[in-house]
């Protein structure tokens, strides 16, 4: 998919100039960001597409110019950031400019439903859809759930006609979801002697997992369906039953990624498990949550950061192997910010806020680059830290959301 691609191009990335670290990090977080979308707006832009005019956002922006890019076998942009665009833009209380943004790129994803329900990624810079290449295909994955996110946020900020357009291609994609995530699967499997459900996206994909409960939450709040509150509570029990560890144990309480691995990028299951607690009323669903955000993430900042890592058992404990500290990207952090800044609004615990401030200084350089890694001068979010004291200086649509997110969250905004 394409974080993975982009994360494993970080080691062609060159190191940017020194900069005024102590300064930048003396700027309180929320405030060196506030409101920035200069570089937000450098990526969007409008295109006819199939006949309607719609929004888009470049996923990659190269330095030093920041030009656009194409990637030959996917294409220029996708619902995957798009979606992400729309939800940053929809927090709080968009302005004109910004709800004719969301109104763009809403019709951007609208036009990229297929037939099936599902949701094609790519667009190719010719302006057709790329619908043969592997993470473009309209299937039950990452981007078809971040669609539904997207889509349910935007509902508040649009037109009537285009309102309609996206309640009707919300309720198809959830029609898919109940009909392709069943509620009444039980199935295990047992992976490096740990024992994992079958019945999340990908079958173990609690990150995949996260994002679509990310989406179906404000669905179920539009609808009331009970069907759909069912699924919810099923892969919230899903994503539980991928936590290990404890606060002796490693990994001290961690949401597994997919099977017996975890990787930062996308591990939102903490956050979402958050949100679907205090909707649906499943105490279970926060405490599990607290207890990554209480003991896996400290550990995460005392030991400076990791990226990926896998477990086996042993004994009563856990092994880890295949261990990697980089890349980290914003990808990785911001799901932390998000579910810390939750944990606070929620519990009011001063703790959970001073947490998410610590996750946050990873963006203003306090973090193994020793660089910022969200410019305050234009809202550049940077594509990822790839070894001590270098970074990917190209900004690509990706990192600067997840970055804008964070200060979103950071300054007290919840995401919808």
């Amino acid at each position: 998919m394409k974080t993975l691609r982009i994360a494993a191009l970080l080691a062609l990335a060159i190191p940017l100039p020194v900069m005024a670290l102590a300064q930048s990090i003396a700027v309180a977080f929320d405030v060196a960001v506030r409101g920035n979308f200069v570089h937000f707006d450098h990526l969007y832009a409008e295109r006819d597409l199939n006949g309607e005019r719609v929004g888009i956002l470049h996923i990659y922006s190269e330095a030093p110019d920041y030009r656009f890019a194409i990637e030959p076998r996917e294409g220029y942009t996708c619902v995957d950031d798009v979606a992400r665009g729309i939800v940053l833009l929809a927090a709080g209380n968009p302005d004109a400019k910004r709800r004719r943004q969301i109104e763009m790129l809403t019709r951007f994803v609208l036009q990229m439903q297929a037939d099936n329900g599902y949701f094609h990624n790519f667009l190719w810079g010719d302006g057709r859809i790329n619908r043969e290449y592997r993470t473009s295909l309209a299937e039950l994955n990452w981007w078809s759930l971040r669609a539904l996110w997207g889509l349910e946020a935007a509902l508040p900020h649009l037109s009537p006609d285009t309102a309609a357009r996206a309640r009707t291609a919300a309720d198809r994609l959830v029609a898919n979801l109940k009909r392709d995530l069943p509620v009444t699967a039980k199935g295990t499997k047992t992976v490096e002697g740990l024992t994992v459900p079958t019945w999340l996206p990908l079958e173990s994909g609690a990150d995949a997992g996260s994002t679509a409960l990310l989406g179906l939450l404000p669905h179920w709040q539009r609808t009331q369906d009970p069907a759909t509150a069912r699924l919810i509570e099923r892969i919230g029990d899903g994503l539980v039953a991928m936590q290990a560890g404890d606060a002796k144990r490693f990994p001290h309480g961690a949401f597994l990624s997919w099977e017996n691995r975890w990787h930062a990028w996308g591990n939102a299951q903490a956050y979402a498990l958050l949100r679907a607690g205090k909707l649906l009323g499943r105490a279970d669903f926060t405490a599990s949550a607290l207890r990554e955000v209480d003991q896996f993430y400290p550990y995460l900042l005392k030991t400076g950061m990791r990226s990926a890592f896998a477990i086996r058992r042993e004994g009563q404990g856990y092994k880890a192997y295949d261990a990697e500290r980089f890349p980290q990207i914003a990808y990785g952090i911001t799901p932390m910010v998000l579910a810390a800044t939750e944990a606070h609004r929620q519990t009011g615990q001063p703790r959970y806020r001073a947490l998410a401030q610590r996750l946050g200084r990873w963006f203003t350089g306090s973090n193994p680059a020793r660089r910022v890694m969200l410019d305050p001068a234009t809202g550049r979010g940077y594509d990822g830290i790839v070894a001590p004291g270098r970074i990917n200086p190209n900004a690509g649509a990706e990192s600067t959301i997840e970055g804008l997110f964070a200060a979103t969250a950071l300054n007290g905004t919840p995401l919808p």
